[in-house]
């Protein structure tokens, strides 16, 4: 579990409570915003919960479209966290969509590969888990291309209000056991629940710790 400080948790509120904005959606990388600010993207398996875990960390309803369709989001989005801008967060298009056809599932890998190994100023990425599910084949390789791309990144557990306390306990020590597994993984874990705003002000301090090294 991670510890933050009192006065980065503070300084990560008043600065999610300023301005945020939708940049762009980019389907292909020439479509990428100018690395001009520090980022840092959210990565997830269809359904995990990252469009309302977004939208609790900005704490406006309707900066990232959620929906129940697995697989809809297939492009990069980019979004503007102060004015003038201090970095950006990506919301990285959902994998381990079953029903998706293979030309998209390829050009999904494409994308978010390419994007990780040549995007400089990417300070870390996020990886969501479900809870309820603990760490699937799906999710080691993203974690495995994380690895590769030599991108730092952090495990974050998703709807941690849907299990009991006994089944939280233990998806969290099997998820930080799998965390120590991989290189470029942060040894901590950060539990969160969108809907109990729970883990919420330790993810903003993530987020701002990861921009500001």
């Amino acid at each position: 579990m991670s510890d933050f400080d009192p006065e980065l948790i503070e300084r990560a509120r008043k600065t999610f409570a300023g301005p945020v904005a939708f940049l762009k959606s980019a389907p292909a990388l020439h479509f990428l915003p100018d690395p001009t600010v520090p980022e840092v993207a959210f990565a997830g398996r269809s359904n995990v919960g990252k469009s309302s875990l977004l939208n609790a960390l900005a704490g406006r309803n309707g900066l990232a479209r959620t929906s129940n369709t697995p697989g809809r989001t297939q492009e990069l989005n980019f979004f503007d966290i102060g004015d003038p801008v201090k970095f950006r967060l990506v919301d990285m298009p959902g994998y381990g969509f079953a029903k998706a056809p293979k030309d998209v599932v390829k050009k999904w890998r494409y994308l978010v590969n390419d994007f990780l190994r040549g995007r400089d100023v990417l300070k870390r990425a996020l990886v969501l888990i479900d809870a309820r599910h603990g760490i699937k084949e799906v999710d080691r390789d993203i974690l495995d291309m994380l690895d590769g791309a030599a991108v730092s990144y952090r495990l974050v557990l998703t709807k941690a209000d849907k299990i009991s306390a006994a089944e939280l306990a233990e998806v969290t020590e099997r998820t930080i056991a799998e965390a120590r597994k991989h290189v470029a993984a942060h040894p901590d874990l950060i539990v969160t629940s969108s809907e109990k705003n729970e883990g919420i002000a330790e993810l903003r301090a993530a987020v701002l710790e990861a921009v500001s090294v």
